[in-house]
């Protein structure tokens, strides 16, 4: 049955407003004032046009290509728009959707969660909780012991290995060994 079809059904005894939405996914979200914010001209320049799409315009990478999804790296993955710590290592498990996928955030107040119902299904949209960043999506079928399944898109992460504190691993970041980062301080995908 089609979308239309479906809401006359539903709006058929009752009448229901309909309000318009500037996104192009048809969901809409209300305004908040996040903790961090970022000229969108500075993210524009600091961010890749892919994570850009992502974080800032609540786009999605295609299945099985981002940098993150076979990962396997002991660390934090952070926000790629604020450094903000989401996830830890621990917690990454291979769902095989094609994005990286965990089962717990680091703190419970690191994502910001909000209703979607883009493209005619109800799904829940994760942010980070400091700077707004769409990260991805949270389910219900995931391992135990949360059952929850955050599918992330790699474009939205970063991410600190373990060792990072240590001299000889910021040495090799900052030339870029076995690193995602390139000179201009784009993070490469």
């Amino acid at each position: 049955m089609s979308g239309f079809n479906l809401l006359h059904l539903i709006t058929k005894s009752q009448p229901v407003a309909l309000r318009s939405c500037s996104l192009p996914s048809g969901a809409c979200r209300t305004k908040k004032t996040w903790p961090v914010s970022f000229p969108q001209e500075e993210l524009k320049k600091r961010l890749t046009p892919l994570q850009y799409h992502v974080t800032q315009e609540r786009g999605t990478e295609s299945a099985f290509t981002g940098e993150f999804t076979y990962h396997k790296d002991e660390g934090t993955y952070t926000c790629v728009v604020c450094g903000a710590p989401l996830f830890s290592s621990n917690t990454k498990f291979d769902s095989g959707s094609g994005w990286p996928s965990f089962f717990d955030l680091v703190k419970q107040e690191s994502i910001s969660q909000t209703d979607d119902f883009s493209y005619g299904m109800h799904r829940v949209e994760s942010t980070c909780s400091q700077c707004g960043a769409h990260l991805g999506h949270l389910f219900d079928d995931g391992p135990r012991p949360t059952g929850k399944r955050f599918c992330i898109n790699s474009a939205s992460l970063a991410f600190q290995p373990k060792d990072a504190a240590s001299p000889a691993s910021s040495s090799a970041a900052e030339s870029g060994a076995g690193g995602s980062s390139v000179s201009d301080g784009k993070t490469e995908l």
